[in-house]
């Protein structure tokens, strides 16, 4: 049957930066289709929330307190999954972001240095933690960024740590395809998340003319459900055949 190939039933995710916007949207499509997801932020209330309305649409969700840049709190992360659930099948590095815009020759270290260990180096720690915590067919998901291939002004160092994001995904599913675990990634274009909207310092009323801006060929903005069901195609049997991958959701080329 069709469905038997997004089918996730019994199988466990962690999903970083899940309190809001693409990690919620990924959290409850992952939910959706049988995952036990559990849910990471640093912010308890927001993770809560999600997990509780996954639990409330019949899914299977608990939430757990996690700062990725600090390596403790990760490999509590996974310890916590697999107490709880009992295995950890699938992973999606989504936590990151920076609201700061500047040249790069402007740019504070302190910005440089904290847009690097969020965005960049804490996908490798999460990833290395992961898969040692995966057993066999495992899967891990990076979100990364249009801006790693696309010059956006003011977000040099961002750009620099999602070029780096994708780079590593190839590398990590060569390293890691031998012990049965794969490894993509999705570089999503524009979906109005509160960390989007700091970035680019925009209202909601602005919207409507980003979208006319952009003259996207899907004809609209994305979502974070968008992005939930790429995820789910990386994540499910349905890609059983694809790994080291960087695709672009984008609603365009």
């Amino acid at each position: 049957m069709s469905s038997e190939l997004f089918d996730l039933t019994g199988e466990v995710a962690v999903v970083t930066g899940a309190g809001r916007g693409i990690g919620e949207g990924i959290a409850k499509v992952l939910a959706e289709h049988g995952a036990h997801v559990v849910c990471a932020a640093r912010r308890t209330d927001e993770i809560e929330r999600v997990a509780g309305e996954i639990v409330a649409a019949n899914g299977s969700a608990i939430a757990c307190t996690t700062d990725v840049t600090d390596d403790a709190s990760v490999q509590n992360l996974a310890d916590t999954a697999i107490r709880e659930f009992g295995s950890l099948d699938m992973w999606v590095n989504n936590a990151g972001g920076s609201a700061v815009q500047s040249p790069l020759v402007d740019l504070p270290r302190e910005e440089w240095d904290r847009t690097i260990a969020l965005n960049l180096t804490a996908v490798w720690v999460c990833s290395a933690i992961a898969a040692k915590a995966m057993n066999g067919s495992g899967r891990i998901v990076n979100i990364s960024s249009l801006a790693a291939e696309d010059v956006i002004p003011g977000s040099g160092h961002y750009a620099a740590a999602k070029a780096g994001v994708n780079i590593m995904t190839r590398q990590l599913a060569v390293e890691l395809g031998p012990k049965g675990i794969r490894v993509n990634g999705i570089m999503p274009g524009a979906v109005p998340t509160e960390i989007m909207m700091q970035a680019l310092n925009l209202k909601n009323d602005d919207l409507p003319g980003l979208e006319k801006m952009l003259r996207l060929p899907a004809g609209r903005l994305g979502t974070p459900r968008d992005l939930g069901a790429a995820a789910l195609y990386f994540l499910s049997p349905a890609t059983e055949w694809v790994t080291g991958q960087v695709l672009r959701v984008s609603g365009g080329p």
